[in-house]
């Protein structure tokens, strides 16, 4: 079924194209006459431009757009489109993509880089933020902290952009209190495949809302958000245990996770104010975590249960901090702030994700297979596993259905984000996805989609990241908002 406010907007399409400018022999003719920013092949900036955050995946860009404004944008959209669907669109914000997809996914994509767009303001009287397309997970903190003292729900990089990001999920520390990035937002400045400047809430083109919320690099490039934001608490409880020996014993490894998890589901002890995860590496057995409630409340009831049955750890660090320390604290640097221009850090890396439906949690013999994998002689040097509670009681991240979003992960107990450096470690972190799901096969496990994997097929990636019914009706609306498929990556919607 095609929706009625998608037609009108198709309409609205024949319009903007029909009102465009002639046709002209190139995109570099064509973005040249309406004034539009570029960078191409050969300039002066275009490698720095160009790179992206993970370098074992390059891809040269036919052009990179430069856009102030939301009309740049619209132009470069249907300079694009004159090319009869030849060049391909992604939208740019933080280039974090751990797949390259913002560089296109391909050589010769036209990239939309939203590096001007770096607006935060704060409405102090509906507390909504407006955050611009280009802006990083960093200076938002800080930014409405500075402004309001309010706080987002959002990932622990500071460099990181919003976009992606907040159109993927946007996991945070305080997502199981708050929702997740995406679920704060209540209205999206967009421009749309066919050049429609148009802003799209709920009530304006809902269809469209829908989709943007899970997988907008295939249905435009959003140069706005407007977020709810939450009163930044005063203090938050910060917790972290190491454990020295867990990784050299199976049993302790396999006992100490299955209390973790049951630990993790026990609504007597756990509500939505805590959030925790493991990070394990070929040496570390982490768990790192925060409340919204007191210290002595931890101290007195959830640190007890939470060591009951399973060996004391090796150090342990409990505290109550203030907002903003706190999250430079999980960000591993000294500041939030991050360069509006020039972001230049990269790394060299593969990753895969494992999402963990609460239903299930991890068994015993996934447990155990995990830790036969990552004890193996033969590991690379540098790797890591994190696994965060997305799940467990009256966690705000389950509570929307897939009504709500395409963002379809709403069921998971745990996700995995594994982590390999440099591309020798690329049959190790294949691996450990393998044995866990091998160990447990009556498991429907599903997959993180900012987490995204460049070596996933399309149809795979669509069934872990959407499910069949949510992929389904993600096409519906993209063969009537995107016909041309303009807008296209490796794993977009269509490909």
């Amino acid at each position: 079924m095609l929706y009625a406010t998608t037609l009108s907007l198709l309409a609205l399409a024949f319009f903007s194209l029909a009102s465009g400018t002639p046709s002209v022999a190139s995109v570099y003719d064509c973005t040249k006459a309406k004034g539009v920013p570029i960078v191409k092949p050969g300039d002066s900036s275009f490698a720095e431009l160009a790179e992206p955050f993970n370098l074992r995946l390059r891809y040269t860009p036919k052009v990179i757009v430069l856009p102030t404004t939301a009309q740049h944008i619209s132009d470069a959209i249907i300079c694009a489109g004159e090319e009869d669907g030849k060049i391909k669109i992604q939208a740019r914000g933080g280039g974090h993509s751990y797949a390259s997809f913002s560089s296109g996914g391909q050589d010769g994509s036209m990239i939309i880089n939203l590096q001007n767009f770096q607006d935060i303001k704060l409405d102090k009287e509906t507390n909504l933020v407006r955050v611009g397309g280009g802006v990083r997970l960093g200076n938002l903190a800080q930014g409405i902290y500075d402004q309001g003292k309010r706080a987002l729900p959002h990932g622990t990089c500071p460099g990181v952009g919003i976009g992606g990001h907040a159109t993927h999920g946007g996991y945070g520390y305080t997502s199981r209190t708050w929702g997740l990035a995406l679920d704060t937002i209540v209205g999206l400045d967009v421009v749309l495949p066919n050049g429609t400047i148009t802003y799209i809430t709920d009530k304006q083109h809902p269809d469209i809302y829908w989709a943007l919320r899970g997988a907008s690099e295939s249905f435009g490039v959003v140069y706005n958000f407007y977020m709810k934001t939450n009163p930044a608490p005063q203090k938050i409880t910060y917790f972290q245990f190491h454990w020295n020996e867990i990784l050299g014993s199976r049993q302790d490894f396999i006992d100490t996770f299955r209390h973790i998890q049951d630990f993790a589901t026990n609504s007597s002890v756990i509500d939505e104010r805590i959030t925790f995860g493991l990070y394990i590496d070929g040496s570390t057995y982490r768990l790192t975590g925060s409340t919204f409630g007191p210290l002595d409340e931890f101290n007195e009831k959830i640190k007890p249960e939470l060591f009951r049955t399973i060996k004391a750890p090796s150090s342990s660090t409990v505290e109550s901090v203030d907002w903003i320390p706190f999250l430079i604290s999980l960000s591993d640097q000294d500041s939030l702030a991050e360069p509006l221009t020039g972001y230049d850090k990269h790394d060299t890396f593969f990753a895969k994700s494992i999402t963990v439906p609460e239903s299930d949690g991890l068994s015993d013999a996934a447990l155990g297979a995990f830790h036969d994998h990552i004890n193996n002689d033969q590991n690379p040097e540098s790797w890591y596993t994190i696994i965060n509670l997305y799940g467990g009681p009256k966690s705000a991240v389950n509570a929307k259905t897939k009504e709500f979003a395409s963002y379809a992960e709403r069921n998971s107990l745990w996700v995995f984000q594994n982590y390999g450096v440099q591309t020798s470690s690329m049959p190790f972190i294949q691996k450990i996805n393998d044995v866990i799901l091998q160990a447990q096969p009556q498991t429907r496990f599903g997959a993180y989609i900012n987490y995204v994997d460049p070596t996933l097929d399309a149809k795979t990636a669509h069934e872990l990241y959407y499910g069949q019914e949510t992929y389904e009706k993600l096409e519906r609306i993209k063969k009537v908002v995107d016909p041309k498929m303009l807008f296209w990556n490796p794993q977009a919607i269509g490909a």
